[in-house]
């Protein structure tokens, strides 16, 4: 169901003997942070996940380590395993080089608790925290957390995670950067005093300014989507993979759904933006490091979902003109940039020819559909998350130097701003999330029992699953347990 076609780009090829050179000189991942311009040394990472996300991060790793240590145990790996978990014989537990139990039942009390996953990273004397997608993954507490401790989080830092990974934030961000935002109830606000900052300042949203564009209760929701204009889109500002959101066509039912958006999301603020129609939905994949530089690897078209969850994905993003994408991809390096963001993460927009782009939203975040970027790129994401995380500039990371054309072992600068020649996506790959859903209820998550899977992976072709023969998904695994 994925595949990958076209004439690669203007990289280098690596040589057989550059590879074997490098590994033959960097032993440990210890070594490899002393030479390559690094600051913490990880050897040993907790997953903070389940399910796909975790057999993604270890694979993709383990696949990096071998190729750069020659041994692909060099990162440990120490997960989290409920009882659930544990019984429905999940994959990712047969993959961990350690595994922890933590209490059952749903995500607030294992992988979404702040305080379970603190307590297993100390226990297990890891340096750092790998939180990938979903549970845990956007609480700006969690690195806040783990930074008192000493312990690194591969992922945004905190106030980034506030700036951008709020949504009601990022727009006000987005805004203030004159990026374009769709109509919505804090469409006047704009970040004051940008202008006084010394060059390089990082950019937060101040709290009195963030809470104007909140919306208190259903009456002044109604208030704001008659200025909007019906129909509008009611959103939770904590909400994401299809919870916390609501279409509203009238206002006799706006109330009713303002209170299942609260319930769906409870305690996360709440704002009321104009409905698009006949949209795409483009983002960009940003990666940055933590001495300000900020790149993009290109897009992806996530426009087929179901009930507001992706299901079909492709890269690169080919709906709109080169120049309009490249204008996207410069907004989204700006806004990465401004707020100091760090790691992996997504801008997301609504695009029509018509209309032009507007920003829709940051996931601080590695997304389920990384994969496609990877094929079209040739970037390792996990792996560039974790070198990232290690101090690695991006100019010293072997992927990304060969995505600029430059020799992969080397120590040059390179000018992410103006690069000459720009880096071309090559290819072009279509993939699409197995869910365990029940049609006849609407595509409702359920459960059950996988009596038989049998997939192979190819080089124009991959998959991976949380779950393999003789496994299942329990009530409290997310319904998608694999991808092609």
């Amino acid at each position: 169901m994925a595949g990958r076609v076209g004439a690669r780009s203007h990289r280098k090829s690596i040589s057989d003997s550059s590879v074997k050179d490098f590994v033959v000189h960097v032993a440990s991942p210890a070594e490899l942070v002393r030479k390559f311009g690094g600051d913490n040394v990880i050897d040993r990472v907790l997953i903070a996940n389940n399910g796909i996300a975790a057999v993604k991060c270890m694979r993709s790793v383990r696949r990096w380590a071998y190729e750069v240590f020659g041994n692909d145990r060099a990162i440990f790996f120490v997960c989290m395993v409920t009882p659930e978990d544990l019984k429905a014989n999940a994959e990712y537990i047969k993959q961990a080089d350690h595994y922890v139990m933590v209490p059952g039942g749903s995500n607030n009390h294992n992988y979404a608790n702040v305080e379970v996953i603190l307590d297993v990273a100390l226990r297990t004397d890891v340096q750092a925290v790998w939180a990938g997608w979903g549970h845990a993954s956007e609480f700006p507490r969690l690195p806040e957390t783990l930074a008192a401790n000493k312990i690194v989080f591969i992922g945004p830092p905190a106030q980034a995670m506030h700036a951008l990974g709020d949504k009601i934030a990022s727009s006000i961000v987005a805004q203030t950067a004159d990026v374009p935002t769709l109509p919505w109830n804090g469409l006047d606000l704009r970040i004051d005093g940008l202008e006084s900052l010394p060059p390089g300042s990082i950019v937060t949203v101040p709290k009195d300014l963030y809470e104007k564009g909140c919306v208190e209760d259903a009456t002044k929701g109604v208030e704001s989507a008659r200025r909007i204009g019906f129909p509008v889109m009611i959103k939770a500002s904590e909400g994401g993979g299809g919870k916390g959101i609501r279409r509203c066509n009238t206002e006799a039912d706006f109330p009713m759904l303002f209170r299942q958006v609260q319930l769906e999301v409870p305690g996360s603020p709440i704002f009321i933006m104009k409905l698009a129609t006949n949209v795409r939905h483009l983002e960009v994949q940003l990666l940055a490091d933590k001495y300000g530089n900020a790149i993009s690897l290109f897009g992806r078209d996530c426009s087929i979902q179901r009930r507001h969850q992706k299901i079909i994905e492709e890269a690169p993003a080919s709906e709109a003109d080169p120049d309009v994408f490249l204008e996207m991809e410069k907004a989204a390096v700006r806004l990465a940039k401004m707020v100091g963001y760090v790691s992996a993460g997504t801008v997301e927009y609504l695009y029509s020819a018509e209309t032009g782009f507007h920003f829709l939203e940051l996931n601080p975040r590695l997304q389920v559909e990384h994969p496609c970027t990877e094929m079209v790129a040739d970037v390792n994401l996990p792996a560039c998350q974790l070198q990232v995380a290690m101090g690695l500039p991006l100019h010293r990371i072997k992927d990304i130097r060969v995505l600029y054309g430059q020799a992969p072992w080397e120590a040059n600068e390179i000018d992410f701003d103006n690069p000459s020649p720009r880096p071309a996506p090559h290819g072009h790959v279509i993939a699409a999330r197995i869910t365990s859903e029940n049609p006849d209820e609407g595509f409702k998550p359920s459960g059950g029992s996988v009596n038989e899977l049998n997939f192979r992976s190819g080089k124009n072709v991959w998959g991976y699953f949380s779950v393999a023969a003789s496994g299942g998904l329990h009530e409290f695994a997310d319904s998608q347990f694999g991808h092609i």
